[in-house]
Formats: structure tokens, C-alpha cells, sequence
């Protein structure tokens, strides 16, 4: 097998597949939240969604997916969900090929129903993981997801 980490010391080597990792802890920490959630009927990228929405205002698909990390299939699958329970619609954009993303009443009222449901699954996480781990787990989230969605990136190691 090829040495990923030629730079690095045998013993701080980063050890098994990333992308293993990081989605074995996104199932543990989806599934903390789902539990609350439940409570009200919701699912946490459903919570996460609607959330967007209240904040950032009606959207283009793009831009939401764009703003949070998702690709346009998933965005679109997640959309027609929320919009066959009424928590949101799409609707014309700016010109007759755009389309808008916007919350309503009704998701207004079902992310404000589910939001102390979140709240409790938020203290929990922080208090079971420390919140100094917390703030530098989001910190390194942060940091990650910047520099893999920068296009004046390039691959690999530089020279």
C-alpha cells in the first residue's frame, strides 16, 4: 500500500478510510438528534432544512444546496418532501426557469415545535463530548468543508 503521509512521523499517521470515520460519527450524532426529533414527527435534515429556510429567507435550490453542502438530487428529494407536508413551497423565481424555496406558516410552526427537541439533543451532545470538543470539532468542520468545496484548490499535497 502507497504512504499517504510521507511528511508525518510513523506513529501520527493518520490510520484507516476518512470517509469511514466521519460517516460511522455523522450516523451516532444523526441518530442523537433523530431520537429527539421523533418526538414531533421530524427528521433531523428535515429540522435542518426548514431551519435554513427561517433563516436565510426563500432561496434557489441551488443556492440552499450550495449553502448546505448538498448535492442537487438530495436537495431536490428533501424539498418535495417538506413541500408534500405543507412545511414548504417552491414557486417561480426571478425569471420563468428559476425556481424559489420558501418556509411556511405551517414549517414555520413545526421547526418552532420541534426546535426545544433539537435544543435538548444539542445540550446533550455538548455535555457527553465536552464543549471545548464541541467548539473544535466545528471549528475543524468549518475548516475542512472550505478547503474541500474551494475551487481554486488543487488536488494532492502542494510542491
Amino acid at each position: 500500500m502507497a504512504d499517504l503521509s510521507p511528511n508525518l512521523p510513523a506513529g501520527t499517521r493518520p490510520q484507516g478510510c476518512t470517509n469511514f470515520k466521519l460517516r460511522q460519527l455523522l450516523r451516532v450524532v444523526a441518530r442523537r438528534y433523530d431520537e429527539q426529533l421523533a418526538h414531533v414527527g421530524i427528521k433531523g435534515t428535515q429540522f435542518s432544512l426548514l431551519s435554513y429556510l427561517v433563516t436565510a429567507g426563500p432561496a434557489m435550490p441551488s443556492r440552499i444546496a450550495a449553502d448546505m453542502g448538498l448535492d442537487n438530487s438530495t436537495l431536490t428529494r428533501n424539498v418535495a418532501v417538506l413541500a408534500d407536508l405543507g412545511w414548504v413551497q417552491v414557486g417561480a423565481g426571478r425569471d420563468a426557469r428559476s425556481r424559489q424555496v420558501s418556509i411556511t406558516d405551517a414549517g414555520r410552526a413545526k421547526r418552532a415545535e420541534a426546535l426545544p427537541h433539537w435544543k435538548t439533543a444539542q445540550l446533550a451532545l455538548n455535555a457527553r463530548l465536552g464543549e471545548p470538543d464541541v467548539l473544535a470539532l466545528h471549528a475543524l468542520i468549518e475548516r475542512s468543508f472550505q478547503r474541500l468545496n474551494d475551487d481554486n484548490t488543487t488536488e494532492g499535497p502542494s510542491t
